[in-house]
This record gives structure tokens, sequence and C-alpha cells, in this order.
């Protein structure tokens, strides 16, 4: 009898599992059936624009241009995924992301050209985690000491950096050789993180893998991960069994603003070289969705984002080999978002 019941409840479980696979699998298929029909919408030819989207994603250049792409991305994603594991949701990456850059910017301007390059580096990366850091901490003292929502705070927190960004460029840090352009001045050589031998991938790349993870072992290896998801599972029981709440919710949003500006630092010392208005190009607000499709796992997260680079960046080549508005990769993107919802809800409402 109890060995009847103990393997029962076993084979639902792995028939859930496959199924939720085999939906999974489906449910893109679909969506990129849809995708095929809104492309011949447009006039173009569905399987020229399947061929060009594969073309573009296993080409070694576009590869590499997506990993750099995708390291902003990523790291913002951790700055939603630590602070969702104690239950708290980030939508402040876009302006973690600018004032990281913004830090960076003054301190590789002021610097950069007075010392070697791996001390304007660090001098920068520092910055620009710490910048993140404050910024995020905003909200979490928000929500800690007046019950603020951190989803709102964090929201408008986005408007305030692009509004403080943008006097920066157009008033005191204007590039005044910019030919009139709203722009700081570029980074001097020697403050521009370097590439790898042969390959367009900077050592951004790297330290983005690092602190990946970073994320990881604090996440799930160290007593402080621990007690976030704790706090995130139950805050009334966390409190009464002894924890610190609002510390522990504090330090999660401190830790993934950390992460997202410092993610604002590694593009503009490797990618950008200067503070202009479009420098994050709303890579926060798809770190958000990226986490999201990852379930707020680092690593999943990570993957998720460098799954969106690549596809945005897919856009380029469906507009040139296919006359079509790059920013139809859109569609795919909120399709493949979609997709787990759905089942979700699906899941939710089966038997």
């Amino acid at each position: 009898m109890s060995a009847t019941g103990s393997a029962t409840p076993s084979l639902p479980r792995r028939f859930r599992v496959t199924r939720y696979g085999l939906l999974l699998l489906a449910g893109y298929a679909v969506s990129v059936a849809v995708f095929g029909l809104v492309a011949a919408g447009k006039g173009a030819d569905p399987l020229s624009v399947y061929r060009t989207t594969l073309l573009t994603l296993v080409d070694r250049g576009t590869l590499e241009q997506s990993l750099v792409r995708a390291v902003p991305i990523a790291l913002a994603a951790l700055a939603v995924a630590v602070p969702a594991r104690a239950g708290l949701v980030n939508v402040g990456g876009e302006g973690q992301l600018i004032v990281g850059a913004v830090a960076a910017t003054g301190v590789g301007v002021t610097i950069g050209a007075r010392v070697p390059g791996p001390v304007s580096w660090l001098a920068m990366c520092g910055a620009g985690a710490a910048a993140g850091a404050l910024w995020a901490g905003l909200s979490g003292v928000l929500r800690t000491r007046l019950g603020a929502s951190e989803a709102v705070t964090t929201l408008l927190l986005n408007f305030v950096a692009a509004d403080l960004m943008l006097y920066l460029i157009y008033q005191p840090w204007k590039d005044p050789n910019g030919s009139g352009q709203p722009q700081s001045r570029p980074l001097p050589h020697a403050a521009e993180l370097p590439r790898m031998s042969g390959s367009q991938l900077g050592i951004g790349v790297l330290i983005a893998v690092a602190a990946v993870a970073v994320a990881w072992f604090l996440l799930q290896r160290t007593a402080w991960g621990f007690r976030l998801r704790a706090v995130g599972g139950n805050q009334e029981a966390a409190r009464r069994s002894g924890l610190r709440v609002d510390r522990l919710l504090l330090s999660s949003m401190l830790v993934g603003g950390a992460f997202a500006g410092l993610g604002g630092a590694l593009n503009l010392a490797g990618v950008e070289t200067m503070l202009r208005p479009d420098i994050t190009l709303g890579f926060g607000y798809v770190a958000f969705l990226a986490s999201f499709l990852g379930r707020g796992h680092p690593v999943k997260a990570v993957g998720a984002a460098a799954l969106f680079s690549a596809i945005a960046l897919s856009g380029n080549g469906l507009q040139i080999t296919d006359g079509l508005d790059g920013a139809i990769v859109n569609v795919l993107l909120a399709l493949v978002v979609a997709v787990p919802l759905v089942i979700a809800k699906y899941r939710r409402q089966g038997p």
C-alpha cells in the first residue's frame, strides 16, 4: 500500500514535465508561424525571412555582436533576478544602466588619460556599480521605510535617470567638438576596454561572465541567498523566524542595482565610448522580459538576454535582404515572451 502510494505521484510529475516541454515546443512553433504570417502581410516571403534570420543567427560576426550587445541586457537581467528572489519587482534596470554609464563617463573622462588603462577600467566599473546600487537603493529605502511599491518607484526613476543624463550631455558635459550633437566628450583611448585578438568581443564579455557566476553563487550557495528565498516565500514567516526582512530587501536591491550599473559602465567603456541620448536603447526593459523568461534564475535569465540580443540583431539582415522594417523582430520577441504566459494559464486552468 505504501509502495503504491509512493510510486503513484512520480508518474504524473514526469508526465507534466514532458507535457510542458511539448507545449513549449508547440507554442514556439506557432510563434514562428505567426511571425512568418506577419512578414507575409508586409510583402515578404516567409521562407526567405526564416532563412535570413537563421543565417544571421549563425553568422560568426553577428554572434559576436550579439554577445557584446547582450552584456548590458544580461547584467540588467540580474538586476531583476536578484531582488525577485526576495519577492521584489525591479523595473528600473533602464535607469540603473543609465546612471552606471553616467558615473563611468565622469570617471573615465576625468582620469582616463592620467592613469594606466587597467586602473581606469576598474575605476569606471566600480563607479558604475556604485551608482547603480545607489539608484536601486533609493527604491529599496522607499519600500522598507515608507512602504512604497518598488515596481512603481523603480519605473519612475528610469525617467529621472534619463533626464539627468540629458541635462549633462546638453549642458556641462557637452562635447565642444561634437558638431552640436548632444553627447559627452569621448573616453580617452586608454580608458576604452580592449577587444580580444581577432574578435569583436571585448573583455567586457569576460567581466559579464564573471558577474553572472558571482550572482549565481550569491543566490545559490550563500546564507544570504537562502534568506532571500525565505523572505520571497513568506515575509511574515521570515520576520517571525528572526530574519531582518527590511535589511534583506534593501540589500537585494543594492546588489541588483550594482549589476545593472556595472552593465552600463561596460556598455559605455566597451562599445559606446561616449554618453549620448540613446545609449541604452531600451536594454533595461528587454532585460526585464529576459529575467521573466528565465524565471528569475540568473543563468537562465542571461541565456534569454543573449537570445533576445541575437533576435534583435537579426532585424538588420531582414531590413537589407527582405526589405522589412528592422523593428519587425519585436513581434518575434513578443511572441517568445507570450508563449510561457499562455502555457502557464493553460496549465492552471487544465486538469
